[in-house]
């Protein structure tokens, strides 16, 4: 099987994982990045306040999403992106928290990812000072990006797994999670918080 998989990205607006503003996708086949899309979100009502900490953070502003699609308007548009593929994330436990937790938060079902982390990835990988994302992409062969834009990070994201998978011999994501030791992550559902109340 070939090397397949979709690094994600979020930015948040605040400090709840349900406070998504904005997502960065990359398909990858074959150990290749076919396609990338990203785009702003309206944060889930209640969880949309933009703390200042974050603003500085990612640059993102309550006044870049009003017009931006709301969670529920755009998960579907993210699941036709990614499909079954595992999902690729830099601290994936933060990133598939915000998917799970945006979809509770607006009473929608998850869908079933398993994911990987390329931090931890990356830690078995290199030896660096620092595993921070662009260190680790660093590492990779990847460039200087816009550190905090979705996009970008699902692209360095996405190339620390290319490499970490070249280096390793691993023909697909399953090889590479043996090789390393670094599981992948079955998906763990969570109960919608609209049909809790």
């Amino acid at each position: 099987m070939p090397l397949d998989f979709t690094a994600i990205d979020f930015e948040t607006a605040n400090s709840s994982p349900a406070s998504p503003c904005q997502v960065g996708l990359v398909r990858v086949r074959g150990g290749e990045v076919v396609a990338q899309t990203g785009w702003l979100i309206r944060p889930p009502a209640g969880h949309d306040d933009f703390q200042e900490w974050n603003i500085r953070i990612h640059g993102i502003r309550p006044e870049d999403v009003v017009s931006a699609p709301t969670w529920e308007a755009q998960i579907d548009r993210l699941h036709a992106f990614a499909g079954g593929d595992v999902l690729v994330a830099h601290n994936a436990g933060f990133d598939l928290n915000v998917l799970r937790r945006s979809c509770a938060a607006t009473g929608l079902d998850a869908p079933p990812y398993r994911s990987l982390c390329s931090l931890a990835v990356a830690r078995k990988t290199y030896r660096l000072e620092s595993y921070r994302l662009p260190k680790a992409a660093a590492a990779a062969g990847f460039g200087e990006f816009p550190h905090h834009d979705a996009l970008a990070d699902a692209r360095a994201c996405a190339q620390i797994v290319i490499d970490a998978a070249r280096r390793a011999d691993a023909v697909d994501i399953g090889a590479l999670s043996d090789a390393l030791s670094v599981p992948v992550v079955e998906f763990e559902p969570l109960v919608a918080e609209r049909a809790a109340a």
